[in-house]
C-alpha cells in the first residue's frame, strides 16, 4: 500500500482548509481560536510540502508549536483532534517520564519507538478492514473445520516418527557426524532409498471404493452446509471450540536499561517464534472464537513487511508527538542543583527535535519532518527557562486563554460531546430521562467559574466535578427509579451545590 491508497494521501486532504480545520475543531472545543489558526497552518503546510518535487520537500521542516496555557483549556484536544482529522499517527508523552541518559529511567528516543508503534497499529487495522470481508469468509471456514474435524475430506497423513537407533560407544566405530550421532542417541530418519527398500505401489480403488468415497465427500458437504446455515443463524454460538491462539511474547521489563532494546526484544520475539512457543491452545466459545479468528485470517491476508513501511512512511512524513508538562523540566535560574537532570532531558529532546535517526523493531525512523507540539502551563517556570537551543526549535508561540462563565456555558452545550449529552446518553440506558433546563446549565457554569476563581483553576475539567456531584443520587438510584424523566432545574442545581458554591469546603471535590 502506497501513500496514494492511504487516508493520508494528499488528495483526500486537500479539502481541509485552515477555515475547514478550524471549523472541524470547532465541534468539539471551544474557544482558543489563536491555538487553532496555528495548528490549522501547520497542518496546511504538511499538505502543501507533499506537493512539491522531493528535493523541495526534503528542505522544508515543520514549524513546531509551543503552546502555553493553564490545564484544562483544550491544549491536548487541540493536539489529539488535529490527529485524528489528519488520519496521522498520534503519540502524547509527558517530559518529565524521561530522564537523562545515564540515569534509570526511559530514554527520550523511546518516544518515536511508541510513536512509530501507534503507526503500525493504525496501518495494520486500515489494512485489515479492507481485507475484512475476505477475512470473515475464510474465519467461517476455519470455524467449520473446527465444529466438524475431517468434514472437509482431506485425510491427514500418519506423521514419521523417528526411532532412535542407539549402540554403545563401544561396538561402534564409524567416524563422522551420523557416527556421534548414533553415539548420543539422537534420533535418525532413514530414507527408503538409503535402506535400498522399494517404494511402495497404491493399488488403484475399486469402482465400489470409488463409488463409497464419493457418498462420503457428499454426505461431508452436505453436513457442512447444514452447520454453515446454523452458524450464520446464531444457533451454534454457544458451542466451544478449541483454537490456537498466538501470543505476544513477554519480555523482560528492559524499559529502564537504555538503548539496545529495540535489538534485545527482537532477538526475543524471533527465537520464541522459531521455536514455536508463541501459540496456546484455548477451548472457547464460537463467538468468541469468530472474532480471533477473524483477525488471525485478517492478519495472514495483508503483507506485514508493507504495513511496516507504509506506517514509516507516514510517521515519517505526518507524525505528530504531543509533549505535555514542557514546563516541568524547564531550569529556573534560582534552582540549578537538583535541576540538571532536567536540563539533561531538554538536552536529549533536542536531537529528535531537531531531526534523527532512531532505530525501532519496524525500522530506523527519521524525525526531520516529524510534527512537535509541546504544551505547559508555566506557572512557576517561563518558557525562557528552557535551554535557547529548544527554544528556537519551538518557533511558534501561542497563549491559551483562561476559560470564563461564558466558555463553560458553551462547553456545556455546543460540542457534539458535551458533557450534558454524555450524561443525557449514559443514563438513557437506564430509561431514564434527564432534561436539563436552560437556566439550570447557566448556574453549572456560573458556580463552575467561581470555584476556578476563588480555588486552583483546572479549567473545563471543573465541569466534570460539578456535574458527577450533580447527578451522583440519580446515578445511583437510576436502575431503581426507572423509567422516570428528571428535570435539572435551578433550584436542583443549588440545592446539590450549595456547598461547593457556599461554604467552599471541597476536600472532597477538587480533582
Amino acid at each position: 500500500m502506497d501513500l496514494k491508497n492511504t487516508k493520508t494521501d494528499r488528495t483526500d486532504l486537500d479539502h481541509l482548509t485552515p477555515k475547514q480545520i478550524v471549523l472541524e475543531l470547532d465541534k468539539y472545543i471551544v474557544g482558543q481560536g489563536k491555538a487553532k489558526r496555528a495548528v490549522a497552518v501547520a497542518l496546511r503546510n504538511r499538505i502543501r510540502r507533499l506537493k512539491l518535487d522531493a528535493e523541495t520537500r526534503e528542505d522544508i521542516a515543520p514549524k513546531n508549536i509551543l503552546m502555553i496555557g493553564p490545564t484544562g483549556v483544550g491544549k491536548t484536544e487541540i493536539a489529539r483532534r488535529l490527529a485524528k482529522l489528519a488520519g496521522s499517527p498520534f503519540l502524547k508523552v509527558e517530559a518529565t517520564k524521561y530522564t537523562e541518559v545515564g540515569y534509570v529511567g526511559r530514554d527520550v528516543e523511546s518516544m518515536v519507538r511508541d510513536l512509530m508503534a501507534a503507526g503500525f497499529a493504525m496501518v495494520k487495522k486500515e489494512m485489515q478492514e479492507a481485507v475484512q470481508s475476505d477475512a470473515q469468509k475464510r474465519a467461517e471456514e476455519a470455524l467449520l473445520d473446527l465444529l466438524l474435524p475431517g468434514s472437509s475430506g482431506k485425510k491427514k497423513k500418519e506423521p514419521r516418527t523417528a526411532k532412535p537407533m542407539v549402540k554403545p560407544m563401544t561396538s561402534f566405530s564409524g567416524p563422522g557426524i551420523m557416527g556421534t550421532a548414533i553415539q548420543v542417541g539422537i534420533p535418525i530418519v532413514r530414507d527408503k532409498k538409503q535402506k535400498n527398500e522399494e517404494p511402495e505401489v497404491k493399488r488403484p480403488a475399486s469402482a465400489a471404493e470409488k463409488a463409497k468415497d464419493a457418498a462420503e465427500k457428499i454426505k461431508y458437504t452436505e453436513t457442512r452446509e447444514k452447520f454453515r446455515a446454523m452458524l450464520r443463524a446464531g444457533k451454534l454460538e454457544d458451542r466451544a471450540v478449541e483454537i490456537a491462539i498466538s501470543q505476544d511474547v513477554q519480555m523482560p521489563a528492559f524499559g529502564m536499561m537504555g538503548g539496545g532494546i529495540e535489538e534485545i526484544e527482537s532477538a526475543i520475539s524471533g527465537f520464541a517464534n522459531m521455536i514455536g512457543g508463541n501459540e496456546k491452545k484455548k477451548v472457547l466459545p464460537v463467538k468468541r472464537a469468530r472474532e480471533i479468528l477473524i483477525n488471525q485470517e485478517g492478519e495472514k491476508l495483508i503483507d506485514m513487511d508493507r504495513v511496516g513501511e507504509e506506517a514509516r512512511n507516514r510517521v515519517q512524513e505526518m507524525g505528530i508527538v504531543f509533549i505535555d508538562e514542557i514546563d516541568k523540566i524547564a531550569v529556573r535560574g534560582e534552582n540549578s542543583g537538583h535541576d540538571v537532570s532536567r536540563e539533561g532531558v531538554q538536552r536529549d529532546i533536542l536531537p529528535i527535535v531537531e531531526g534523527a535517526t532512531v532505530n525501532t523493531k519496524y525500522g530506523p525512523v527519521n524525525t526531520n519532518h516529524v510534527l512537535f507540539i509541546a504544551a505547559g502551563a508555566f506557572n512557576i517556570s517561563k518558557p525562557a527557562d528552557l535551554i535557547p537551543e529548544l527554544q528556537g526549535r519551538f518557533p511558534l508561540r501561542v497563549e491559551l486563554d483562561s476559560l470564563g462563565k461564558d466558555d463553560f456555558l458553551r462547553i456545556l452545550t455546543e460540542p457534539k460531546n458535551a458533557l450534558t449529552r454524555q450524561y443525557r446518553d449514559l443514563l438513557a440506558t437506564e430509561n431514564v430521562k434527564i432534561e436539563f433546563m436552560p437556566e439550570a446549565i447557566d448556574r453549572l457554569a456560573a458556580i463552575a467559574a467561581e470555584v476556578n476563581a476563588s480555588l486552583e483553576n483546572i479549567g473545563a475539567r471543573r465541569l466534570h466535578t460539578i456535574m458527577e456531584t450533580l447527578l451522583e443520587n440519580i446515578s445511583f438510584d437510576a436502575p431503581d427509579i426507572a423509567p422516570t424523566t428528571v428535570k435539572i432545574t435551578p433550584d436542583f442545581v443549588n440545592e446539590r451545590l450549595k456547598d461547593l458554591s457556599e461554604d467552599r469546603d471541597l476536600g472532597r471535590y477538587i480533582l
